[in-house]
């Protein structure tokens, strides 16, 4: 059965709607800890490092500008690097080894103890953010980690696990966007007289 366009837009809005309630009832104290935990981090000298594939790589690009730029506040830049920006490293990484260590050979070069791995992977299991995850977490960098299904591999290996309680990439997206504003907000707020 073909639906119109308006049943299309309408279906969505809800499915958004109602995902977001439940989000926002189950999740306020997980972003709060998220935003401590970076808060954390960059006061002590750590860095935070962010690892996506396809639309997650857009984000991690996005939240790398909000902290090294600025949100919405005048303060000091915030270090913050975006593993899947550089195209040379990743296509090499990719054709010498395999792409399930284009995150992971980064984490090995940059990623030190008491740094954060921001990790997205909304099934919870894209081999290249595990391979990465395991090896910051070994390297001794906390694991924030965003996913879309709950009770996933990535979630058990996260310090804190943000899920957006959904089977689907697009509307996991838009939750993790919303919630990574709330972060970046909330840190921010940290470091506006610094």
């Amino acid at each position: 059965m073909n639906r119109s366009p308006s049943q299309i837009i309408a279906k969505t809005f809800d499915t958004h709607e109602q995902l977001l309630g439940q989000f926002r009832r189950n999740n306020a104290e997980t972003i709060a800890a998220a935003a401590e935990l970076i808060t954390r981090t960059l006061k002590n000298g750590g860095a935070v490092y962010i690892c996506g594939n396809g639309g997650s790589a857009a984000d991690a690009q996005h939240i790398a500008a909000e902290l090294v730029g600025r949100f919405t506040r005048e303060r000091r830049a915030l270090p913050a690097v975006a593993l899947s920006t550089d195209t040379s490293i990743l296509t090499s990484i990719a054709n010498d080894y395999a792409y399930e260590k284009v995150f992971a050979r980064q984490v090995e070069a940059l990623v030190k103890a008491g740094d954060v791995l921001w990790a997205f992977s909304t099934s919870g299991a894209s081999a290249n953010i595990i391979a990465a995850a395991k090896l910051a977490k070994e390297k001794g960098a906390s694991l924030l980690a965003f996913t879309g299904k709950m009770a996933t591999t990535l979630e058990r290996l996260a310090d804190i696990c943000i899920c957006a309680g959904s089977e689907s990439t697009a509307r996991s997206q838009e939750i993790h966007q919303l919630a990574y504003h709330v972060i970046c907000d909330l840190v921010e707020m940290s470091f506006a007289d610094s």
